[in-house]
């Protein structure tokens, strides 16, 4: 299967038969026959109902179709880019893009590069999406693999401590990180920032797992919990139930910049210059 043989699929149906199909695609009418050909014994399956007076799609064939237009529209956009340059920046994150300058960053990226399309994406990886393909950058609070990916230290977070709204702790302003040892604590072991290594060995909260931020924020409403996370999760998931408190004592988080180390995006250096800037100015 081949990409014209979908285009000549969806030229007979969009046209409404074969002759106008072979006119838009530049071909003959035979050629259009044959390649229509070809595709439905590739699949096995008559995808097109011929009569005298009209082409329609059989069942198979409307299904076939819906993907075709999908398979082609990615491949155009593949092209498009490739051949107009990167006219998008698609910057990853695991839980809370770049926290309380998350807005700020995307109305001057639009207002100093026009020409490059921003997007935020979370991916819920220790990369940020990075890894698999899903994002050119990606805002990373944990440790990467430097021989794969290249990065920079765009700022620093303080780290807070979250619980329920009703927990004793909320009328504290700050949380010293030794009390924290006194609770049972809930870690995401696939990109969170904690570690039980915050607390000397023979000083450790009980732990408990999960695996994602909405399951990690609904597990601690229910006050069994309590979790410790950079300002930025406080900036980005204020919810009903759940409250931030500083927490004393604790080393802050670096926040990086990431990208694929042989194949950086062209805007890369402005959007670690960008990103740097909001964090100093806001110290």
């Amino acid at each position: 299967m081949e990409l014209r043989h979908l285009r000549c699929l969806v030229a007979i149906v969009d046209s409404g038969g074969f002759t106008d199909a072979a006119i838009d695609l530049g071909i003959s009418q035979a050629a259009v026959s044959r390649t229509i050909a070809s595709l439905e014994d590739s699949l096995g399956v008559r995808l097109l109902h011929r009569t005298s007076r009209s082409v329609v799609p059989t069942t198979a064939g409307v299904q076939v179709l819906a993907r075709a237009r999908k398979v082609l529209a990615e491949a155009d956009n593949l092209i498009r880019e490739a051949t107009t340059g990167h006219t998008r920046l698609r910057i990853g994150h695991a839980w809370s893009a770049m926290g309380r300058h998350t807005a700020e960053y995307q109305r001057r990226w639009a207002a100093r590069h026009p020409g490059i399309e921003l997007h935020l994406v979370r991916t819920n990886s220790a990369t940020g999406g990075l890894a698999e393909g899903l994002c050119d950058l990606a805002v990373v609070r944990t440790a990467f693999d430097d021989a794969r990916f290249a990065g920079a230290v765009v700022g620093q977070e303080r780290r807070y401590c979250a619980m329920a709204a009703d927990d004793p702790w909320a009328t504290r302003r700050a949380i010293p990180l030794s009390d924290v040892r006194t609770r049972t604590l809930l870690l995401d072991r696939r990109t969170g920032t904690t570690t039980a290594d915050l607390w000397p060995p023979d000083a450790r909260p009980v732990v408990e797992y999960t695996q994602d931020i909405d399951d990690w924020l609904t597990e601690i409403a229910t006050g069994r919990s309590v979790g410790i996370t950079p300002e930025s999760t406080a900036n980005q998931y204020r919810r009903d139930g759940i409250v931030f408190r500083r927490l004393r004592d604790a080393a802050p988080v670096d926040v990086h910049l990431v990208w694929r180390r042989h194949d950086p995006h062209p805007a890369t250096h402005a959007a670690v210059a960008l990103l740097t800037d909001l964090y100093r100015q806001r110290r």
